[in-house]
């Protein structure tokens, strides 16, 4: 078989399995409630990987960062092998100010091999601004639409030179971990929830005022920076 071929086979039956698991409740609209719960994990999720003991992310990595997401929580789907889905957050630079942030969904393709099921917490970094749109677009997959490399250099799997680096944490163990395959996308219900009234996110980044809720993801953001711009000095 041709690796085209393959290739959609695999993409039919990722779509398929995600239908399934919609269909069985195990994925439902944002409704309000989640919201604050959601940006407060993905805050938690941005404090811990970009705490100095962690050695994780350096403020130098989100200084240079056109656009960064937070994807609390992402993880395996338990009832199809290869299905993947996670909810989280976009935000993107404004000058020196960080943009209120957009509700996205990272789903399907595969994470390799991954032990246990844990879930996983992600933080993408985007490097090229001339990518935003395509990055706040209703799909954007990792692989096609850009190359993603280990941020931390935990892998040598991916370009060097990928302008998307991600960053990962999970309790549990896990190997092979890459987002080849992977689609960002908006996720509309969680906009609605979040800002009254349907939004898209190219919208919500170029302008919309920072709900409250979002306000401690948003200046964990903007502190980061600040703190690459002091030591610079």
């Amino acid at each position: 078989m041709h690796t085209s071929q393959l290739r959609s086979n695999k993409g039919m039956n990722a779509a398929y399995a995600f239908l399934v698991l919609a269909m069985a409740g195990g994925i439902r609209p944002a409704v309000a409630e989640d919201i604050p719960s959601r940006l407060q994990k993905a805050a938690a999720v941005l404090n811990k990987l970009t705490d100095p003991s962690s050695h994780t992310i350096g403020p130098e990595r989100i200084a240079s960062a056109d656009c960064v997401a937070v994807i609390p929580g992402f993880k395996k789907g338990a009832a199809v092998v290869g299905v993947s889905y996670g909810r989280g957050f976009i935000s993107c630079r404004n000058g020196d100010n960080w943009s209120a942030p957009g509700a996205v969904t990272l789903e399907g393709g595969s994470l390799g091999v991954q032990l246990g099921g844990e879930k996983i917490d992600i933080v993408i970094l985007s490097l090229d601004k001339e990518r935003r749109s395509k990055l706040l677009s209703d799909r954007f997959t990792i692989g096609s639409d850009a190359s993603a490399a280990w941020g931390n250099g935990k892998s040598a799997h991916g370009d060097p030179n990928s302008k998307i680096l991600f960053f990962a944490q999970t309790k549990g163990a896990f190997a092979g971990f890459d987002l080849d395959g992977v689609t960002l996308k908006p996720d509309d219900s969680g906009d609605k929830a979040l800002y009254g009234k349907p939004i898209k996110n190219s919208e919500i980044v170029e302008g919309a005022s920072t709900p409250p809720a979002a306000q401690p993801l948003v200046s964990k953001l903007a502190s980061l920076v600040q703190a690459e711009s002091s030591s610079g000095k």
